[in-house]
């Protein structure tokens, strides 16, 4: 098992998981964070610090695909340890439906 970050997290990006991670397995993108599975450990402790729920276990149904995304971006954006600032707009943001779709980028973010 291992944990995955949801689509929620696009164009929302609250960083509180990444700080209490024991292995730094977040990976940023432009515009949200993926965790790596291989390096997660599942021991859950990054789930009930995201604010907008975005972390489910990927024993959860129709999660698929998030594990897919999750393990490709993983591989490709800069790791990142450090909270930062969320977007103005995050909690807004995280209410949006579709925004895989309309949001998504495989851009990298900055990381630490």
């Amino acid at each position: 098992m291992t944990y995955v970050v949801t689509e929620v997290c696009i164009k929302c990006k609250y960083t509180d998981c990444v700080e209490v991670c024991p292995v730094d397995c977040f990976y940023e993108g432009e515009n949200m964070l993926v965790i790596h599975p291989d390096e997660c450990i599942d021991c859950g402790v990054c789930e009930p610090e995201c604010p907008v729920e975005a972390i489910k276990p990927d024993t959860e149904p129709n999660l698929d695909k998030w594990l897919e995304v999750n393990a490709k971006f993983s591989e490709e954006w800069p790791n990142l340890t450090t909270k930062k600032p969320a977007p103005e707009d995050a909690d807004e943001m995280a209410k949006q439906q579709d925004k895989y779709e309309k949001y998504f980028s495989p851009e990298p973010g900055e990381g630490d």
